[in-house]
């Protein structure tokens, strides 16, 4: 169904517009922490060095975070890979786009580098996983934090 997406359920105890019948806790997954794939596997070829090291590079700098923050668990993980992918992705485009520039030379004469659509493309896959993982600040404030199992006295109400 179109429209607005559902406040989180910790959201809406935080601003007593919970309802039992709008509002759910949602989901519960084991609490195992992802695994890192194995990119020469998964992205194979000499020219796909740099995509793997990119990609490597923001699984270590945003996994882990995902875990203490969303509570990012192993049978998440595949968002998170294919949120990888598409930065590094993107690093790549932008590197050939510096290269080659924003107009390239073909029989029909000059043209769009053809890197800008599929930059645009991979930009807007992006967005959508941004919010998903929420890693923009906006899409920050509907992520529900774990439970990490502390005490009860530092409670939200207290």
């Amino acid at each position: 169904m179109p429209g607005r997406k559902p406040k989180p359920h910790l959201t809406a105890l935080r601003e007593g517009t919970f309802r039992g019948d709008r509002h759910t806790e949602g989901a519960r997954f084991e609490p195992v922490d992802p695994v890192e794939p194995d990119w020469a596997e998964l992205l194979p070829g000499d020219q796909a060095a740099e995509v793997r090291e990119h990609a490597a590079d923001v699984w270590a700098r945003v996994v882990p975070a995902l875990v203490l923050s969303a509570g990012l668990v192993d049978s998440q993980r595949e968002v998170a890979v294919d949120y990888c992918i598409t930065a590094a992705r993107i690093a790549e485009g932008e590197r050939e786009l510096s290269r080659t520039g924003l107009v390239v030379q073909t029989e029909r004469g000059n043209v769009k580098s053809p890197w800008v659509t599929i930059l645009g493309q991979y930009r807007s896959h992006l967005r959508a996983l941004v919010g998903e993982l929420g890693l923009s600040p906006a899409s920050a404030t509907r992520i529900t934090p774990p439970d990490l199992g502390g005490s009860d006295d530092d409670g939200i109400f207290d």
